[in-house]
């Protein structure tokens, strides 16, 4: 489960409970630096759940929506589940390998398979009838679009006129 956090340039980063500046982070740094995650290693695996793939996420907002954008290759559109309940939505999905044939000889196999699923915490104002999905080239997009009240409203500044 994941809140949103806005990304300031320069590496900051602010939201509802001031985290730290990434550069401060070093176990986000060795997560995607070197695609490691030391506190995988610490959760046991349970035969039938079977393994888990991490799916790296971008989140943005724009002046509409926020958009979610993942990188889930080989991926069709029914091996992916998008549900939005209250204001927590959750993408999750389910890539299964191929079938292992038992006269080959594999020297490496590097390609994740599995089940993932994240969850957002959205902030209020979000309009639940406005949710795009789309899956093209192996990217999954979805875009929540705002409701009208909450989108910025250009407010003219207009100058006093001076008394005589």
């Amino acid at each position: 489960m994941a809140d949103i956090a806005v990304r300031r340039p320069g590496g900051t980063q602010a939201a509802n409970n001031n985290l730290p500046t990434r550069e401060l982070e070093p176990y986000r740094v060795f997560r995607d630096l070197l695609r490691w995650d030391p506190f995988q290693e610490m959760t046991p695996l349970w035969p039938d759940i079977g393994p888990a793939y991490l799916v790296p996420f971008e989140v943005k907002e724009t002046k509409d929506a926020f958009q979610f954008k993942a990188d889930v290759p080989g991926m069709k559109e029914q091996d992916v589940d998008v549900t939005l309940t209250g204001n927590r939505l959750t993408i999750s999905g389910k890539r299964s390998s191929e079938k292992e044939e038992t006269g080959d000889a594999y020297y490496t196999c590097e390609r994740s398979y599995g089940s993932f699923s994240r969850s957002f915490t959205l902030p209020d104002g979000i309009d639940p009838e406005h949710i795009q999905a789309n899956l093209n080239a192996g990217v999954l997009t979805v875009a929540v679009g705002k409701k009208a009240e909450f989108k910025p409203k250009k407010i003219a500044v207009q100058a006093e006129k001076a008394k005589a």
